[in-house]
Protein backbone atom coordinates (compact mmCIF):
# COMPACT_ATOMS: atom_id res chain seq x y z
CA UNK A 1 0.00 0.00 0.00
CA UNK A 2 1.99 3.47 -1.27
CA UNK A 3 0.35 6.40 0.09
CA UNK A 4 0.50 9.84 -0.60
CA UNK A 5 -0.99 11.56 2.22
CA UNK A 6 -3.14 15.38 1.34
CA UNK A 7 -4.77 17.94 3.30
CA UNK A 8 -3.99 21.15 4.66
CA UNK A 9 -2.38 22.76 7.97
CA UNK A 10 -4.66 21.14 10.63
CA UNK A 11 -6.57 18.78 8.79
CA UNK A 12 -5.21 15.99 10.97
CA UNK A 13 -3.73 13.91 8.87
CA UNK A 14 -0.42 13.30 10.91
CA UNK A 15 -2.59 11.90 13.26
CA UNK A 16 -4.76 9.46 10.82
CA UNK A 17 -0.91 8.63 9.82
CA UNK A 18 0.17 7.37 13.18
CA UNK A 19 -3.18 4.89 13.32
CA UNK A 20 -1.78 3.86 9.99
CA UNK A 21 1.73 2.94 10.89
CA UNK A 22 0.04 1.02 13.71
CA UNK A 23 -2.67 -0.86 11.71
CA UNK A 24 -0.71 -1.94 8.68
CA UNK A 25 2.70 -1.87 10.04
CA UNK A 26 4.09 0.53 6.95
CA UNK A 27 6.43 3.70 7.67
CA UNK A 28 5.44 7.15 7.66
CA UNK A 29 7.60 8.72 5.36
CA UNK A 30 8.28 12.73 6.10
CA UNK A 31 11.13 14.42 3.58
CA UNK A 32 12.33 16.99 6.98
CA UNK A 33 12.91 13.94 8.68
CA UNK A 34 14.94 12.40 5.52
CA UNK A 35 16.42 15.25 4.89
CA UNK A 36 17.59 15.82 8.38
CA UNK A 37 18.84 12.55 8.84
CA UNK A 38 20.91 12.58 5.57
CA UNK A 39 22.68 15.98 6.66
CA UNK A 40 23.83 13.96 9.86
CA UNK A 41 24.64 10.83 8.77
CA UNK A 42 27.26 13.21 6.27
CA UNK A 43 26.15 11.20 3.13
CA UNK A 44 26.67 11.95 -0.44
CA UNK A 45 23.35 13.91 -1.13
CA UNK A 46 22.70 14.89 2.87
CA UNK A 47 26.35 16.72 2.02
CA UNK A 48 24.39 18.88 -1.32
CA UNK A 49 21.73 19.25 0.92
CA UNK A 50 23.65 20.48 3.48
CA UNK A 51 25.95 23.26 1.59
CA UNK A 52 22.18 24.56 -0.28
CA UNK A 53 20.79 25.16 3.37
CA UNK A 54 23.72 26.69 4.64
CA UNK A 55 23.61 29.48 1.98
CA UNK A 56 19.67 29.53 3.20
CA UNK A 57 18.27 28.49 -0.11
CA UNK A 58 15.75 25.90 -0.70
CA UNK A 59 16.84 22.34 -1.45
CA UNK A 60 16.42 21.43 -5.00
CA UNK A 61 13.68 18.85 -5.98
CA UNK A 62 15.99 17.01 -7.62
CA UNK A 63 18.16 15.96 -4.31
CA UNK A 64 14.60 15.70 -2.32
CA UNK A 65 13.52 13.53 -5.20
CA UNK A 66 17.11 11.66 -4.63
CA UNK A 67 16.31 11.00 -0.54
CA UNK A 68 13.03 10.35 -1.13
CA UNK A 69 13.96 7.42 -3.71
CA UNK A 70 17.18 6.11 -1.12
CA UNK A 71 14.53 5.94 1.50
CA UNK A 72 11.96 3.83 -0.48
CA UNK A 73 13.98 1.35 -0.75
CA UNK A 74 15.08 0.10 2.59
CA UNK A 75 13.90 -2.94 4.22
CA UNK A 76 10.71 -1.68 5.57
CA UNK A 77 9.20 -0.21 2.58
CA UNK A 78 9.05 -3.20 1.13
CA UNK A 79 5.16 -3.38 2.29
CA UNK A 80 4.35 0.39 1.35
CA UNK A 81 4.62 3.44 2.67
CA UNK A 82 2.57 6.79 3.78
CA UNK A 83 4.32 10.00 1.95
CA UNK A 84 3.60 12.92 4.25
CA UNK A 85 4.50 16.28 3.21
CA UNK A 86 5.57 15.38 -0.57
CA UNK A 87 4.85 16.14 -2.73
CA UNK A 88 4.02 19.55 -2.13
CA UNK A 89 3.05 20.97 -5.93
CA UNK A 90 1.95 19.05 -9.48
CA UNK A 91 5.94 19.11 -10.66
CA UNK A 92 7.06 17.03 -7.46
CA UNK A 93 4.10 14.64 -8.40
CA UNK A 94 5.25 13.88 -11.78
CA UNK A 95 8.86 13.72 -10.89
CA UNK A 96 7.96 11.48 -7.86
CA UNK A 97 5.42 9.37 -10.64
CA UNK A 98 8.54 9.32 -13.26
CA UNK A 99 10.74 7.97 -10.27
CA UNK A 100 8.36 5.09 -8.90
CA UNK A 101 7.38 3.97 -12.67
CA UNK A 102 11.17 3.12 -12.92
CA UNK A 103 11.10 1.11 -9.65
CA UNK A 104 8.11 -0.40 -11.04
CA UNK A 105 5.86 0.55 -7.81
CA UNK A 106 3.32 3.26 -8.60
CA UNK A 107 1.28 4.58 -6.10
CA UNK A 108 -1.77 2.88 -4.69
CA UNK A 109 -3.56 5.67 -3.55
CA UNK A 110 -3.66 9.58 -2.61
CA UNK A 111 -5.70 9.97 0.21
CA UNK A 112 -7.01 13.57 0.76
CA UNK A 113 -8.41 14.66 4.27
CA UNK A 114 -10.54 16.93 3.80
CA UNK A 115 -12.03 19.93 6.44
CA UNK A 116 -13.59 22.96 5.99
CA UNK A 117 -11.38 26.23 6.15
CA UNK A 118 -13.21 28.11 8.56
CA UNK A 119 -12.98 24.75 10.22
CA UNK A 120 -9.21 24.55 10.31
CA UNK A 121 -9.11 28.40 11.09
CA UNK A 122 -10.53 27.82 14.22
CA UNK A 123 -8.58 24.40 14.86
CA UNK A 124 -5.26 26.09 14.33
CA UNK A 125 -6.04 29.51 15.78
CA UNK A 126 -7.67 28.39 18.80
CA UNK A 127 -5.06 26.35 20.17
CA UNK A 128 -3.24 27.44 23.74
CA UNK A 129 -0.47 25.78 25.19
CA UNK A 130 0.35 25.69 28.38
CA UNK A 131 3.55 27.02 29.04
CA UNK A 132 5.29 25.18 31.64
CA UNK A 133 3.71 21.45 31.07
CA UNK A 134 3.40 22.09 27.13
CA UNK A 135 -0.46 20.27 27.47
CA UNK A 136 -2.06 21.36 24.77
CA UNK A 137 -6.09 22.86 24.53
CA UNK A 138 -8.22 24.49 22.32
CA UNK A 139 -10.78 27.72 22.81
CA UNK A 140 -13.10 26.41 20.78
CA UNK A 141 -13.15 22.63 21.05
CA UNK A 142 -11.44 21.61 24.48
CA UNK A 143 -10.85 24.23 26.26
CA UNK A 144 -9.41 24.43 30.02
CA UNK A 145 -11.66 24.67 33.05
CA UNK A 146 -10.76 28.19 34.05
CA UNK A 147 -9.60 31.13 31.12
CA UNK A 148 -5.99 31.01 30.23
CA UNK A 149 -5.22 28.76 33.30
CA UNK A 150 -4.09 24.56 32.67
CA UNK A 151 -5.77 22.18 34.16
CA UNK A 152 -3.06 20.47 35.07
CA UNK A 153 -0.62 22.54 36.66
CA UNK A 154 -2.16 25.90 36.73
CA UNK A 155 0.30 27.29 34.44
CA UNK A 156 -0.32 30.00 31.73
CA UNK A 157 -1.89 29.31 28.78
CA UNK A 158 -0.25 30.58 26.02
CA UNK A 159 -1.27 31.16 22.14
CA UNK A 160 2.33 30.52 19.84
CA UNK A 161 2.92 32.67 17.03
CA UNK A 162 3.24 30.35 14.67
CA UNK A 163 -1.13 29.54 15.55
CA UNK A 164 -1.94 33.54 15.45
CA UNK A 165 -4.36 34.50 12.85
CA UNK A 166 -2.26 36.01 9.96
CA UNK A 167 -0.09 33.04 10.34
CA UNK A 168 -2.35 30.44 9.69
CA UNK A 169 -3.94 32.46 7.05
CA UNK A 170 -0.47 32.65 5.21
CA UNK A 171 -0.38 28.88 5.64
CA UNK A 172 -3.40 28.15 4.28
CA UNK A 173 -2.87 30.57 1.72
CA UNK A 174 0.16 28.69 0.46
CA UNK A 175 -1.67 25.11 0.84
CA UNK A 176 -4.08 26.19 -1.43
CA UNK A 177 -1.49 27.84 -4.26
CA UNK A 178 0.81 25.07 -4.23
CA UNK A 179 -0.87 21.91 -2.65
CA UNK A 180 -4.22 21.82 -3.27
CA UNK A 181 -3.72 21.54 -7.32
CA UNK A 182 -2.45 18.29 -6.25
CA UNK A 183 -6.49 16.97 -5.84
CA UNK A 184 -7.14 17.49 -9.25
CA UNK A 185 -3.63 15.86 -10.61
CA UNK A 186 -4.76 12.80 -8.59
CA UNK A 187 -8.24 12.55 -9.10
CA UNK A 188 -7.17 13.12 -12.82
CA UNK A 189 -5.55 9.91 -12.85
CA UNK A 190 -7.88 8.26 -10.91
CA UNK A 191 -6.47 7.55 -7.28
CA UNK A 192 -7.51 10.01 -5.13
CA UNK A 193 -9.96 9.12 -2.83
CA UNK A 194 -11.19 11.96 -0.16
CA UNK A 195 -12.32 11.91 3.01
CA UNK A 196 -14.21 14.10 5.56
CA UNK A 197 -11.66 15.27 8.65
CA UNK A 198 -14.48 16.06 11.10
CA UNK A 199 -15.79 14.01 14.06
CA UNK A 200 -13.40 11.86 16.61
CA UNK A 201 -10.22 10.70 15.25
CA UNK A 202 -11.54 6.85 15.51
CA UNK A 203 -14.76 8.36 13.32
CA UNK A 204 -12.04 9.87 10.64
CA UNK A 205 -10.12 6.41 11.05
CA UNK A 206 -12.88 4.26 10.00
CA UNK A 207 -13.24 6.33 6.86
CA UNK A 208 -9.93 6.83 6.21
CA UNK A 209 -9.48 2.67 6.15
CA UNK A 210 -12.53 2.58 4.39
CA UNK A 211 -11.33 4.55 1.35
CA UNK A 212 -7.90 2.46 1.43
CA UNK A 213 -10.33 -0.66 0.95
Amino acid sequence: MRIVLLGAPGAGKGTQAKKLIEKYAIPQISTGDILRKAVADGTPLGKEAKAVMDRGELVPDKIVLGLVEERLQQDDCKNGYILDGFPRNTAQAEALDTMLASMGAPLTIALSVDVDKDDLMKRLTGRRTCRNCQQMYNVYFSPSGKEGVCDKCSGELIQRNDDKEETIKKRLDVYEAQTAPLIDYYGKKGILKSVSGVGSIDEIFVRVCAALG
